[in-house]
């Protein structure tokens, strides 16, 4: 609960001017809630109104994305982007294409994507975009004519000094590839830097795809290095989702001497104590096939339906890499019966508000999204930086830089909480690293 009046009124105001936006609410909250310690010290923050611009969106667009289907019959979608803070740099996040995407969706994955794109150490502003198109279903024609009409539109508000794009939930290198497209013929000349997750052929990153995963681990096996004194090796782990993050954490956990007893998506989850073949999931996936033909190649492995069930497996550690919101209060209450000992975000704020104080409360390992998937852009960052130098790294430099920005994350986060005196509490040691980079930048930047 917030507890300064300045905190309180900047809550209530975005709460009055974003009616119905929970997703937004929900992610200005818990840091708000973080940031009171440092607003007591740092008075200059209150008279430069930096909490009031820093929960503003610089600008908000919303347009409308008609397409043909393979019918002939026009469909229309809305698209979106939010360039919510450039005070370090232009504004970079991922697309998102899911029938969920909504104003308020955007805005909280904006405003997440700040504070994310600041603890990374590189110059990038927070932005995020999308739309409410569902690409399940759809032919490759219908996926193409879908993303040229996005890029038509979105083009004008982009570029690799003003705001970059990436992919996110159901954009990936093939949807990025016919964007990238299409923006290059739009503006007449090759702008490498002006989208990331690109194929490697036409100027994106090695190892851009294994990012978000991998770097998840690196930010765990930290934590669970200077934490506790331990790492991955011999542990069981359960990963939610069967997307690139959560089908390439479950890789790296498993290089690291885990086992991977568990993976999901909406439908349903996998369970094989043997530990899941991730090589498998990731040919399901490829195929466009649901995670419960998993179990029908591999007899060992069992299919549960209800994708919110897998919390109430047994193990060691837990990586949400799935949706917003996915584990709730009982999800938790599970993990921490059985014994849990960390839950890393590998997702956007995957834990509802309720599960993560459980969580916090019962002394588990914890880390926000803001901080621990913070790979995937990490590596984004690297490749508008070889874009620009006309280079191409080995996909071993890039997994170097990697899990040296993971490392580096998880001391800021840490020392942080150390200064705030909650030492140990990586969602407020995030919240705070991440804001005084931006809010200080601001205040030097003057009233902009």
């Amino acid at each position: 609960m917030l507890s300064s009046n300045y905190t309180k009124k900047v809550y209530e105001d975005v709460v009055l001017r974003n009616p119905g936006e929970s997703e937004f609410h929900q992610a200005v909250l818990e840091v708000l809630e973080s940031l009171e310690p440092i607003l007591e010290k740092r008075p200059e923050f209150e008279k430069h109104s930096i909490l009031e611009r820093f929960v503003e969106p610089e600008r908000l667009i919303s347009f409308r994305v008609p397409w043909v289907d393979d019918e002939g019959k026009i469909r229309v979608n809305r698209g979106y982007r939010v360039q919510f803070n450039s005070a370090i740099g232009p504004y970079k996040g991922g697309l998102r294409f899911h029938p969920s995407v909504s104003a308020s969706v955007i805005k909280f994955l904006g405003f997440e994507q700040t504070l994310k794109n600041s603890l990374t150490t590189l110059p990038m502003g927070g932005g995020k975009g999308g739309a409410d198109f569902n690409p399940k279903g759809k032919s490759e024609g219908e996926v193409m004519r879908f993303c040229q009409s996005f890029m038509t539109e979105l083009y004008r508000h982009i570029g690799q000094f003003v705001d970059v794009p990436a992919g996110d939930i159901g954009v990936g290198a093939r949807e990025v590839g016919y964007m990238f497209g299409t923006y290059k013929r739009i503006v007449g000349g090759y702008e490498g830097g002006a989208m990331t997750g690109k194929g490697i052929p036409f100027g994106g990153s090695l190892g851009r795809v294994k990012a978000t995963g991998y770097g998840l681990c690196y930010f765990a096996e930290e934590s669970m290095n200077r934490q506790r004194g331990t790492s991955f090796l011999g542990k069981t782990v359960i990963v939610s989702g069967s997307g690139n993050v959560a089908v390439y954490a479950a890789e790296k956990a498993t290089q690291l001497g885990a086992t991977v007893v568990a993976m999901s998506d909406s439908d349903g989850y996998i369970y094989d104590n043997h530990g899941i073949d991730v090589n498998e999931v990731i040919k399901i996936k490829a195929d466009r096939q649901r995670i419960s033909v998993y179990a029908d190649k591999v007899p060992t492995a069992a299919y549960n339906e209800g994708s919110k069930n897998i919390w109430s497996v047994k193990c060691d550690i837990a990586l949400p890499c799935a949706t917003q919101n996915e584990m709730d209060k009982q999800g938790a209450k599970s993990l921490i019966e059985n014994g849990c000992l960390g839950v890393f975000e590998g997702s956007n704020m995957p834990l509802t508000p309720e599960a993560i104080a459980l969580v916090i409360n019962a002394g588990l390992l914890y880390s926000p999204g803001k901080a621990s998937n913070a790979g995937g852009v990490s590596v984004s960052g690297l490749e508008m930086s070889q874009n620009s130098l006309r280079l191409s790294w080995s996909e071993a430099e890039v997994d170097m830089k990697l899990r040296d920005i993971m490392k580096n994350i998880f001391n800021a986060s840490f020392e942080a909480s150390k200064e705030a005196g909650c030492e140990g509490n990586l969602m407020a040691g995030a919240n705070i690293a991440g804001f005084l980079k931006v809010a200080e930048a601001m205040i030097a930047q003057g009233a902009v």
